[in-house]
């Protein structure tokens, strides 16, 4: 937890008193002296009747914890509550928290650089009160919240005890199906503090004060506001609440081709707020770059119409905020959701070109397809069919006669020689054949066949 160097004091808050009427608020004035305190100092006594007690000790930033004395003369340190189940010790930047669970009755004793001008507070029943919201809501709107912190019923006067609470705001969806928002969980808010600061009006004044937008999913939200410190932890749930979508609607008109400006139409609903208390403001971002502010003032009629400079293609966007007051009389501010639009860029078109102005281009004349003629043609089948022929006739007579092929040239005549008459035994019939085969034995001249080659 933050708490600021401003927090001055030491405070003993009782949380629990059995049999015994203590006054609301008890203050005890220490003796003056300030800075480190000497062992003497600071003295407090708890009675008998006390079941358990809560210790709050401002000190110097950065300073060690402080020491507490036992009135048998022992001590308790910020250690001490590791092995002790009747100890809790919350040792922070600034303070010290320590939760004693039936206290030995007696004087106390504290020791520590604790801050000048301490006070002793003992509480009563601390509570948390919280503002109704407002029945009529919707998303956008900004809502400002006030807490109170009371004790038995009564402001707490004490600035000590108040700045170190913190208040909390949640809105959780009720899950209802009717609505847009179901299923969206919890969603935080903000939190804000008796500071003075932001959007808190006074410091100190015991009210927490604070603004925070509406900027989630319309529909239906259940609010919750709590305040959470390890002293006390109070929460407040308030009755579901619809938030409704702005009641404002738009509609935009382009500008043609020559017209200098878009018109964006925006047309109020009078059964959420009233028209004639209606003022709007805003800014304008144009697709060069440029922004212009702008304001419409509050007028009867249902609509307002807001002027867009035609800077050609591109996109725009409009933030809008809108104050008034509701049909119930309550003034709202709310910023509305950004209205975007965007104009296309258009396509450039290219001029024809007059035919007159090309020169003409003489398309190439096409090649003849070369053709044949009929002979040559003919000629090319006869000599396929030919070949055709020539092959099978190998074929057979290689492969089925099983006859050699014998090419015979014919050898040019010699006219100074003399030659005889070969005769080949395959060209004679089988008589002849036989007879030439014993020609030397049968021929009844008797004569040998020479077949010797003889000289001219």
């Amino acid at each position: 937890m933050n708490l600021k160097q401003l927090f001055l004091g030491f405070v003993l808050l009782v949380s629990t008193v059995v049999g015994a009427q203590t006054p609301q608020i008890t203050m005890l004035q220490r003796d003056g002296k300030v800075n480190e305190i000497p062992l003497l100092d600071n003295r407090f006594r708890i009675d008998y009747n006390i079941e358990e007690i809560t210790l709050l000790f401002f000190r110097a930033p950065g300073a060690p914890a402080v020491v507490l004395v036992k009135p048998d003369g022992s001590k308790y340190y910020a250690t001490s509550s590791l092995d002790n189940d009747a100890l809790q010790w919350y040792d922070e930047v600034s303070y010290d928290l320590i939760i004693l669970k039936n206290p030995t009755p007696g004087p106390w004793q504290v020791i520590g650089q604790i801050q000048k001008n301490s006070r002793i507070m003992v509480l009563g029943d601390i509570e948390l009160e919280v503002e109704a919201l407002p029945p009529l809501l919707f998303r956008g709107e900004v809502l400002k919240v006030t807490g109170r912190v009371t004790n038995d019923g009564k402001q707490i006067g004490v600035g000590y005890f108040r700045d170190v609470v913190t208040l909390y705001v949640e809105f959780s969806s009720t899950n209802n199906d009717e609505y847009a928002n179901f299923g969206a969980g919890t969603q935080s808010v903000t939190d804000f503090k008796d500071d003075g600061r932001e959007f808190d009006e006074r410091p100190l004044d015991g009210i927490f004060t604070g603004e925070f937008k509406l900027n989630f999913p319309a529909g239906e939200w259940q609010p919750e506001f709590f305040i959470e410190t390890p002293i006390l932890k109070r929460r407040v749930i308030k009755s579901p609440i619809v938030i409704a979508e702005p009641p404002f609607n738009f509609e935009l008109m382009l500008a043609g081709e020559n017209e200098l400006e878009h018109g964006l139409t925006i047309t109020i609903d009078d059964t959420v707020v009233k028209p004639e208390t209606i003022l709007l403001q805003g800014k304008i971002f144009y697709p060069n770059g440029e922004e212009q502010m702008f304001t419409l003032d509050a007028e009867e009629r249902l609509y307002r119409q807001l002027p867009i400079k035609n800077y050609d293609w591109g996109r725009y966007s409009v933030e809008i905020s809108a104050f008034g007051e509701n049909i119930n009389g309550r003034e709202f501010m709310a910023t509305l959701p950004n209205y975007n639009f965007e104009i296309e860029r258009p396509i450039e078109k290219v001029p024809e070109l007059e035919a007159a102005a090309l020169p003409a281009v003489k398309q190439p004349e096409p090649e003849p397809e070369p053709t044949i003629s009929t002979a040559l043609l003919v000629s090319i089948i006869v000599a396929g069919n030919l070949v055709v022929l020539l092959f099978g006739w190998l074929a057979i007579r290689i492969l089925v006669q099983k006859k050699p092929i014998r090419l015979k040239v014919p050898m040019p005549k010699n006219p100074f020689k003399k030659t005889e008459e070969v005769i080949d035994l395959d060209d004679l019939g089988p008589s002849e054949n036989n007879a030439a085969g014993n020609g030397s034995k049968n021929d009844k001249s008797g004569d040998i066949l020479n077949l010797s080659m003889k000289d001219n």
